[in-house]
């Protein structure tokens, strides 16, 4: 019987998404001393920064929400490399009853076809995946961020500062500036000890 043709572009399907979601590169976090220096130099009308690298790298709630993530993307993954090894072994058995003889060309085009809408199944699953932990990734972002925003905002009620400025390794917004402007750590331990203390009382 003629070799049929098969369509085996999914054989090594596995999860590509995830990620690592948020691969941010802090920058050096200044000391306690430039903690307690920002205290003191940068009063009321001030224009100070926060290096948002360092607080999504420590803020506690990032990290939290990112280990939830990325646990979910190893499931995905597992999952879809299951299904992957299944769906090749399925197509390795095809190909060898092909070789022997051991089909009908009904049967053959029968089993093929099979194949084929699995194939398409499982990369339409893993497509739905990828944009689905995508999504969650920022959603995840949006959620520290708002958390920032809102702690940040209480935070200046007391410090009366002109404006807050983010930098970032990415952005460079600002190129160098006066340590004792920086309120990076300041606003980082405040910001955990907020999400502890709303942590242990859920």
């Amino acid at each position: 019987m003629k070799k049929l043709p098969l369509i085996l572009s999914i054989v090594s399907i596995v999860a590509t998404a995830v990620l690592y979601i948020l691969h941010f590169s802090a920058k050096s976090d200044t000391g306690t001393t430039s903690s307690v220096q920002t205290v003191q130099t940068a009063g009321p009308g001030s224009i100070v920064y926060v290096q948002i690298d360092t607080l999504f790298n420590k803020y506690d709630m990032s990290n939290d929400l990112k280990t939830e993530l990325e646990a979910k993307a190893s499931g995905i993954q597992k999952d879809l490399e299951k299904k992957g090894r299944s769906f090749e072994n399925d197509v390795k058995s095809f190909q060898d009853q092909i070789q022997k003889g051991l089909l009908t060309r009904s049967q053959a085009e029968n089993m093929q076809n099979e194949l084929q809408t699995r194939q398409n199944t499982l990369q339409n699953f893993q497509l739905e995946k990828q944009q689905e932990m995508a999504e969650e990734e920022s959603v995840m972002v949006n959620k520290v961020m708002e958390a920032i925003r809102a702690f940040i905002g209480k935070y200046n009620q007391e410090h009366g500062y002109a404006i807050i400025l983010t930098t970032s390794a990415a952005s460079q917004t600002i190129l160098q500036g006066d340590d004792a402007l920086d309120i990076t750590n300041e606003v980082l331990e405040g910001l955990n000890n907020e999400y502890i203390a709303t942590r242990n009382n859920k």
